[in-house]
């Protein structure tokens, strides 16, 4: 069960992973919250994971760049 968690966690956008990370809080809670909302709200918490998602690899790309162009 360990293996699928990190591949999915490793290859999906890690939006939940990160908030975890950022807030301390088990991603699996924010996981099951933005499940239950979705439910309940017809799927607008989607629209903001993605956006997050969007926002977090833009976050993670500028930082590559950043550091590659101190390196040359």
């Amino acid at each position: 069960m360990n293996r699928i968690k990190f591949f999915v966690e490793k290859h999906v956008f890690g939006v939940c992973s990160y908030l975890g990370e950022k807030f301390g809080i088990s991603s699996s809670k924010i996981r099951l919250y933005f499940i239950y909302t979705s439910f309940i709200t017809m799927g607008s918490p989607i629209i903001i994971y993605l956006v997050m998602a969007f926002w977090i690899n833009i976050k993670k790309y500028t930082k590559s760049k950043r550091n590659n162009l101190w390196e040359i």
